[in-house]
């Protein structure tokens, strides 16, 4: 992986990282449902002046299906009833691990040595902060948010089987799969006009004009720009290769949490996001295979 590329994996960690915040600011207003389907049909306008991506429906939809509806979904009910921000950024985290499994097992892309140790270091220090931090939620959300990962990691194969030649386009297009069955969800589990009267109220109240403006992060830092990024990043490597840098976005969210919503870091969890950072960065790295010395041409 080209030192650029590596420094774009972490622009996108960053903007994810921040996404959580953004999530909370919204869910503070907009049912989980509801936000989960305007999130992309706000983005719909946009298709208009972007070409549909060549490639087949079959990884359009199922990308749509896996990475835009049932992760959002399972992430932002388990946001909802209870799921701490920061800890929901972590064990979010978890589809790095489920892409590198099911990269193995389904497109028997193989992992060199060095990824092993990697990823096994990165996930050591995912597991020692949600350790730390499980005391704060109870099991239920954390289970949803493991479902969301999932859907995150079949989402990726997708993207990877789609070798889109413009990711970004691939990336904008999904925004045609999540708002039709996350609407209809909305209306058959939290009220038919529930939804409708958040956004009619957004400008009503504080909480509705944060809720807004993390609508607007959400839907254009985050998912135009940072999944046109990763989009991007999975079409030029392999899954197993790509999805570890995913494991940076619960240390973003931490000093994120730190900066702006003032939670004080704990020192533990310092040191095991620098963990994860090392293994990061070694789950990324193939090291090259020695070539043997060439023999000098007779004269």
């Amino acid at each position: 992986m080209t030192t650029r590329d590596r420094l774009l994996a972490v622009v996108v960690a960053v903007l994810w990282g921040g996404n959580f915040i953004a999530l909370d600011q919204g869910l503070g207003h907009f049912p989980p449902f509801f936000f989960a389907g305007l999130r992309f049909a706000v983005l719909l306008p946009i298709l208009f002046f972007v070409p549909r991506p060549q490639v087949k429906w079959r990884w359009l939809i199922g990308y749509g299906l896996f990475f835009g509806t049932l992760q959002f979904a399972f992430l932002f009910v388990a946001m909802r009833i209870g799921m701490p921000t920061g800890l929901a950024s972590l064990v979010q985290q978890a589809s790095a691990p489920f892409t590198v499994l099911l990269g193995a097992l389904l497109l028997r892309e193989k992992l060199s040595p060095v990824q092993v140790l990697g990823i096994t270091t990165a996930v050591i220090g995912m597991a020692a902060i949600g350790w730390h931090r499980a005391q704060t939620a109870t099991l239920l959300p954390m289970l949803i948010t493991l479902c969301g990962a999932f859907s995150w990691a079949l989402g990726n194969l997708c993207s990877r089987k789609a070798a889109a030649p413009n990711p970004l386009h691939l990336s904008l297009w999904i925004s045609i799969v999540p708002p039709l069955p996350m609407f209809a969800a909305s209306a058959l589990f939290e009220g038919p006009t529930t939804g409708w009267h958040a956004l009619a109220t957004v400008l009503d109240s504080p909480a509705g004009t944060a809720a807004l403006s993390g609508l607007a992060y959400t839907a254009l830092l985050s998912t135009v720009i940072g999944s046109g990024l990763w989009t991007t990043l999975l079409g030029r490597y392999p899954a197993s290769t790509v999805a570890p840098f995913s494991l940076l976005v619960p240390v973003v969210g931490f000093s994120t949490a730190w900066l702006i919503l003032g939670e004080q870091p704990d020192p533990f969890e310092l040191v095991a996001g620098a963990v994860v950072v090392a293994g990061v960065m070694l789950g990324s790295m193939r090291l090259a295979r020695r070539e043997p010395a060439l023999e000098p041409a007779p004269v």
